[in-house]
C-alpha cells in the first residue's frame, strides 16, 4: 500500500548517498504525508511510516537508515497536529538510531529527533525517560558533530519541559538517580544541567527528591574538571539556600549522605559537606537527634582537618551541636555518641581527642546513668588515654575519671584499675604518674585519694611495685604544691586527730620503703621514731636502691618545704631527736657522695645551746652531738621533740599513735621485702648457672 502511495523515484532518491536528494524525497513524503492527514487516511498514513521503519530505519544499509530517520521527521511534519496517534511508532525507531555504529546515522537521528519534537511539543513527554537515557549517552559520544546535534536537542527537549504541564517529576527520578553515578565528565555536565533546569521549574518539586541525586552531586565536587566541580557547586548551593527557606524538609536522608562525604579524601568536598551540616546541625531540631551519633562521627576528625576552614566550621558544628540538649526519650542515643566519642580517643589527632573527651564530659554531666550503664565498655579506653603524649588530653581524662569517681564505688574502682596500670606499664608512672596524680588530688581531694591508694597498696602482692609506687607517692607528696595542704595536716599529727589518722593511714602502705617512712616521719614531726627507724635498718636495706632514695631525700631537706625543719635545727636542746635522726641518716651515707657532704654541711651550722631551767646558755661552738644531749636537763624525759617533760609513761604512745606497734609494722613489712629480694636473687642465680650449663 505504502509502495503505491510513495513513488518509486522518492523511495531511491530517500536512500541516495547524496544528502540533497534524500532532503528532497523527504519533501516529497512530507507533501504525500500531509494530503493523506487531511483527507483522514491514517490507514496509510500508517503504511508509510511502516515502511520507511522496516526498509529503511531498520536498514542494513546506512544511506537507507539515513533516509529512514530523515523520512520519519518529514511525515511528523506533514501530519502536524495529528500526529500524536502516530508517535510511538515515529519516535521508537529515531531512538534506535541513538546507538547506531555509524555517527552520521547518529548524527541524523538527532536532527530527526529535533525536528519531530518541534512538531509535537507537549506530546513528546511521554518519551521523556527513553529520550533523556539517549540524550545521556549521546553527550558523551565520540564524534563532535553528534555532540552538538545532541546538545540542541538537549536545549529544545529542555524548553518543552519546562512549558509542560505532563512532566512526571516521580517518573523521572529513579532515572536521573541511576545516572549520578557515571564519571564520564561530558554526562556530568548533562546531568548538572538538567538538574538546574528542572529545579528553576516552580512547579516541579526538586527539593523533595534531592535526598536521591545528592550524593552524586558532591561526588562531582571531586571531579578533575574544574567547570564540572562549579557547576556542581553552584547546584548545591542553591539547594542549600532553598532548604533554608523550606519549612519542609527530609534532613535524616541527607544527613546520611553528608556524614559520608565529609570524611572524603577531596578537600573541597570535605568543607561543602561539613558546611551542609553545619546548616543542618541549625535548623534540623528534632528530625536529626536520631543522626547526632552519626553527625558527631563525621565532625570530630575534621576539627584536626589540614585544612583551616573545615577545622573552624567542624568546630563551630560541633559546639552547637553539644549545645543542644536532647533527651533519650526524643530518640537521643547516649550510648551510640558515647561510642563515637571513645573511638575518637585512639586517633593520631589530638584536637579530635580533646573534643572527643569534652562530648564524654557533658554526656556524663548530662546523662550520668546511662553513661555508667555503659562504663564497662569504655573504662579500659580511658584508662589507656592517661597514656596520652598530650597532657592537656590527660588532665581531660582524668576530669573525666574523676566525674565517674563521685561515687565511692567508682572511686575505688579507678584507683584500683590506675594502680593496675601503673603496674603492668611502669613507663606510665615515670612520665605520666606525677601529673596523674596531683590532678586527681585537685579533682577528688588530696586526702581522700592518697588514703585510698595507701590502702591498696598496703596489701600489694608485687613488693617491688608496692616500693616504687609509694616511693612515687612519698616524692609527689613532698614536692607537689597541690599536696601543700596535706602536708600542713600531717604536720599536725602529734597534737591533730586528723592528721594522726592520716599518718597512721599512709603509714601502712609507706611500710614497703624506708626512705618513704624517713620521709613521712620528718614530714609528720615524730622525729624519735624517725630516729627509731633508722636505727631498725639492717645490712640488706641498706643498697643502691635505698642510697639513690635516700640522696633524694637530703635534697629534698634544702627545700622551702622543709624550712620549718631547718628552722627547728636552731633549738638543739627542744629538737634532739631530730638532730639524732639527721645525724643517722649521715652515718648511713656513704662520705664520699654528695648527699653526705650536704648533710653535713647543714648539720655544721647547727648552734650549740644547753638549758638551764628557763635560761637558755651558750655552749663553745665547738660542742659536739653527745655534749648537746648531756645538756639536756637531768630528770627530763623527751618522747617526741618539742615536748619536755611529758610523763614517762606515754613515751611510746603520742596523740593515739602506739609508736611501738607502728615499728613492729615496719619491720614485719621490710622482713617480707629482704625474704623476697633473697628469693629473687635466688631465682637469678639458678637461672645463670641453667644458661651457662646449656
Amino acid at each position: 500500500m505504502a509502495d503505491a502511495v510513495i513513488p518509486a523515484a522518492v523511495l531511491r532518491n530517500l536512500s541516495d548517498k547524496l544528502y540533497e536528494k534524500r532532503k528532497n524525497a523527504a519533501l516529497e513524503i512530507e507533501g504525500i504525508v500531509k494530503s493523506l492527514a487531511a483527507a483522514g487516511d491514517h490507514e496509510k498514513i500508517s503504511a508509510v511510516i511502516n515502511l520507511l521503519t522496516t526498509e529503511f530505519t531498520g536498514s542494513p544499509q546506512a544511506h537507507h537508515r539515513k533516509g529512514g530517520l530523515i523520512g520519519l521527521a518529514a511525515a511528523t511534519v506533514g501530519l502536524t497536529t495529528e500526529a500524536a496517534q502516530h508517535l510511538e511508532k515515529i519516535v521508537k525507531p529515531v531512538l534506535n538510531a541513538f546507538g547506531d555504529q555509524d555517527s552520521r546515522v547518529r548524527y541524523y537521528a538527532c536532527e530527526a529527533l529535533y525536528n519531530i519534537a518541534k512538531v509535537v511539543r507537549g506530546d513528546f513527554i511521554v518519551f521523556f525517560n527513553e529520550i533523556f537515557d539517549a540524550l545521556c549517552k549521546l553527550s558523551a559520544d565520540s564524534d563532535p558533530n553528534v555532540q552538538s546535534a545532541a546538545h540542541l536537542l538537549d536545549r529544545l527537549v529542555k524548553d518543552i519541559v519546562t512549558e509542560s504541564d505532563q512532566f512526571s517529576i516521580e517518573e523521572f527520578i529513579p532515572l536521573l538517580r541511576d545516572r549520578m553515578n557515571v564519571l564520564n565528565p561530558f554526562v556530568r555536565q548533562f546531568l548538572v544541567g538538567w538538574i538546574t533546569v528542572l529545579d528553576s521549574v516552580p512547579d516541579i518539586d526538586m527539593l523533595g527528591f534531592l535526598p536521591d541525586f545528592l550524593d552524586g552531586l558532591f561526588n562531582m565536587l571531586s571531579d578533575s574538571s574544574h567547570e564540572i566541580r562549579q557547576q556542581a557547586d553552584s547546584a548545591l548551593s542553591e539547594f542549600l539556600q532553598e532548604i533554608k527557606n523550606s519549612p519542609s524538609v527530609d534532613y535524616g536522608r541527607m544527613a546520611e549522605i553528608l556524614v559520608q562525604r565529609a570524611a572524603s579524601p577531596d578537600e573541597f568536598t570535605r568543607l561543602t559537606a561539613i558546611t551542609w551540616i553545619n546548616e543542618f546541625v541549625k535548623l534540623g531540631g528534632d528530625q536529626l537527634v536520631p543522626y547526632y551519633a552519626d553527625i558527631l562521627g563525621a565532625i570530630l576528625p575534621c576539627i584536626s582537618d589540614k585544612e583551616e576552614k573545615i577545622r573552624v566550621v567542624a568546630r563551630e558544628t560541633n559546639e552547637e551541636l553539644r549545645a543542644i540538649k536532647a533527651d533519650p526519650t526524643a530518640g537521643f542515643d547516649v550510648r551510640a555518641i558515647l561510642f563515637i566519642a571513645k573511638g575518637q580517643l585512639s586517633t593520631e589527632w589530638e584536637a579530635t581527642r580533646i573534643e572527643a573527651l569534652h562530648w564524654i564530659s557533658t554526656l556524663l554531666n548530662r546523662h550520668r546513668s546511662e553513661v555508667l550503664s555503659f562504663l564497662n565498655k569504655i573504662f579500659d579506653t580511658l584508662l589507656k588515654a592517661l597514656s596520652d603524649p598530650s597532657d592537656e588530653v590527660v588532665l581531660l581524662v582524668l576530669e573525666v575519671h574523676a566525674c565517674i569517681a563521685k561515687d565511692p564505688q567508682h572511686f575505688h574502682e579507678l584507683l584500683v584499675f590506675l594502680v593496675y596500670n601503673f603496674h603492668i606499664d611502669h613507663s606510665l608512672l615515670e612520665k605520666r604518674g606525677a601529673l596523674i596524680i596531683r590532678q586527681l588530688c585537685v579533682l577528688l581531694d588530696a586526702e581522700r585519694v592518697y588514703r585510698e591508694l595507701s590502702t591498696i597498696l598496703e596489701g600489694e602482692a608485687d613488693l617491688d611495685f608496692a616500693s616504687i609506687m609509694v616511693q612515687a607517692l612519698n616524692l609527689i607528696l613532698l614536692t607537689s604544691s597541690e599536696l601543700a595542704e596535706l602536708r600542713d595536716l600531717l604536720k599536725q599529727s602529734l597534737v591533730n586527730s586528723a592528721g594522726k589518722d592520716l599518718f597512721v593511714s599512709l603509714y601502712a602502705s609507706w611500710c614497703h620503703s624506708p626512705e618513704a617512712i624517713i620521709s613521712l616521719c620528718l614530714l609528720a614531726q615524730t622525729y624519735q621514731h624517725a630516729s627509731t627507724v633508722i636505727q631498725s635498718l639492717v645490712e640488706e636495706d641498706i643498697n643502691v636502691r635505698f642510697l639513690v632514695q635516700l640522696d633524694k631525700l637530703i635534697r629534698l631537706l634544702e627545700t622551702p618545704i622543709f624550712a620549718y625543719l631547718r628552722l627547728q635545727l636552731l633549738e638543739p636542746g627542744r629538737y634532739t631527736w631530730l638532730l639524732k635522726a639527721l645525724n643517722g641518716l649521715l652515718m648511713l651515707l656513704p662520705q664520699q657522695s654528695a648527699a653526705f657532704k650536704i648533710l653535713r654541711t647543714r648539720l655544721k651550722t647547727v648552734p650549740s645551746y644547753s638549758f638551764s631551767g628557763d635560761q637558755v646558755e651558750r655552749t663553745s661552738s665547738g660542742n659536739t652531738y653527745s655534749q648537746i644531749l648531756h645538756h639536756i636537763p637531768s630528770g627530763s624525759q623527751i618522747s617526741e621533740d618539742g615536748d619536755v617533760n611529758q610523763d614517762v609513761g606515754t613515751c611510746n604512745s603520742h596523740n593515739g599513735i602506739n609508736f611501738t606497734t607502728r615499728l613492729h609494722q615496719f619491720e614485719q613489712k621490710q622482713k617480707q621485702h629482704r625474704v623476697h629480694a633473697k628469693a629473687q636473687a635466688k631465682s637469678r642465680k639458678i637461672s645463670t648457672s641453667s644458661s651457662k650449663g646449656n
